[in-house]
């Protein structure tokens, strides 16, 4: 069954004084399974961002209709239910950290559901094991890097015990250091916790790692896949100003070129396999 299931959704912001109303999702239909790691792709005005807050009801469809694990995101009633089960991770996690020290941050969420002290205290010092922050529990989130501070705003939703997870472009503001540690931290709470992660993202390396991949283009679902029947589309994707992983760009540039290469390589690993054939061949 579809955890997250988007059908025939469109939506529109509201009219302003100087602009018309813009529709940005044009009949979107998707399902996604729960224990699956989604990656979510698409260059700024895709309509990936705003599809994502459909999943946790901070936004609504001006039609069709999203659901989360069966439970209209429409029905008032149920916003908070759909958000304890949804969890989104905004891309700036200073946005997202208020208080003065981590643990306190991390209980805030189970705080605002009416969870009793004790249980949240285990569910605090649990998220914070979780993404290998709980040395610094006492530490003022000011104090630490980008990468820490975003695992600390992962664990503040870990600590509302959510089926899945949605990130918005979480390592756009982190160094390469950072981004392998949010990285990481996703990976291993999908692999050992079973949660759903949807991960919208613009490095395409990154996408890598998914179970599949979805790919968005003026508000509509272009194409989508498994990393590898996605990004062997490399032409497709490039006519709508969309790049692929480094391996898959110089192994398509030289099969370009006439070399005899495989189809699609999605790692260094994979790349390097690939020319080592192809010159021990020749040579």
């Amino acid at each position: 069954m579809e955890y997250l299931s988007a059908q025939n959704t469109s939506f529109s912001y509201e009219e302003t004084e100087d602009e018309e109303k813009l529709e940005v999702l044009h009949g979107v239909t998707l399902g996604i399974r729960k224990g699956e790691f989604v990656a979510l792709l698409g260059h700024n005005g895709s309509g990936k961002s705003t599809l994502a807050k459909h999943f946790n009801a901070m936004l609504l469809p001006s039609g069709g209709k999203v659901y989360v694990d069966g439970l209209d995101t429409m029905d008032e009633n149920l916003k908070l239910e759909i958000r304890r089960r949804v969890g989104l991770v905004l891309q700036n996690p200073d946005n997202q950290l208020v208080a003065s020290v981590v643990e306190e941050d991390v209980a805030f969420g189970p705080e605002n559901l009416g969870i009793a002290p004790p249980e949240i205290r285990r569910r605090v010092d649990e998220a914070l094991q979780a993404v290998e922050m709980y040395d610094y529990r006492l530490n003022a989130p000011y104090k630490l890097s980008g990468g820490q501070k975003q695992r600390i705003a992962i664990a503040g939703i870990i600590a509302m015990e959510p089926d899945c997870i949605v990130l918005d472009e979480p390592t756009a503001m982190l160094d390469p250091r950072g981004r392998d540690e949010v990285l990481s931290t996703i990976h291993r709470l999908n692999r050992e916790k079973g949660i759903t992660v949807v991960l919208i993202t613009h490095y395409m390396d990154e996408a890598v790692g998914a179970d599949r991949v979805v790919v968005m283009d003026r508000g509509e679902i272009l194409t989508q896949g498994t990393p590898r029947e996605v990004f062997s589309q490399v032409q497709l994707l490039k006519d709508h100003q969309l790049d692929v992983p480094q391996a898959t760009e110089l192994v398509w540039r030289l099969r370009q070129e006439g070399f005899d290469l495989p189809e699609c390589a999605l790692s260094a690993e994979e790349c390097v396999t690939a020319l080592q054939k192809l010159l021990t061949r020749d040579f």
